[in-house]
């Protein structure tokens, strides 16, 4: 129970890390636009695959990209004076639509928390029952 109740704790700051990050890419993508839409997808992409690295599961990758959403999708709607925060770049859209693919794929590619048995070195070994 202990160990669930952690889980839910990492689950819970890696929200809160995504949204962290999600409003320092907002600002460094359009303030130094190519270097820093790169360094904005990079620092999500890293967020996301190092919450999956650190919990081991697809979920860890899910929930700061859950956070990412949720900060992002609210600064990308205009209100109704015709202010919004993002500029009307292409750059928002790679940054937008990057982050999100980002988020997907690094959800979709963490291993489920299966690790093969010991003494093996792939997927071969394990059909000749090695």
């Amino acid at each position: 129970m202990r160990a669930r109740g952690a889980r839910i704790t990492a689950y819970a700051v890696l929200a809160v890390l995504g949204g962290a990050v999600a409003v320092a890419g907002t600002l460094v993508q359009a303030g130094w636009f190519p270097l820093g839409l790169l360094l904005a997808l990079g620092g999500s992409v890293a967020l996301f695959h190092g919450g999956a690295r650190l919990t081991g599961t697809r979920v860890g990758a899910a929930a700061p990209g859950a956070g990412w959403m949720l900060v992002v999708l609210p600064l990308t709607t205009s209100r109704p004076e015709g202010d919004f925060v993002f500029g009307t770049g292409g750059g928002t859209y790679i940054f937008l639509l990057g982050g999100m693919l980002a988020a997907v794929v690094c959800a979709t590619i963490t291993p489920s928390g299966q690790l093969p048995p010991a003494g093996t070195t792939g997927p071969g070994d394990l059909v000749k029952g090695r």
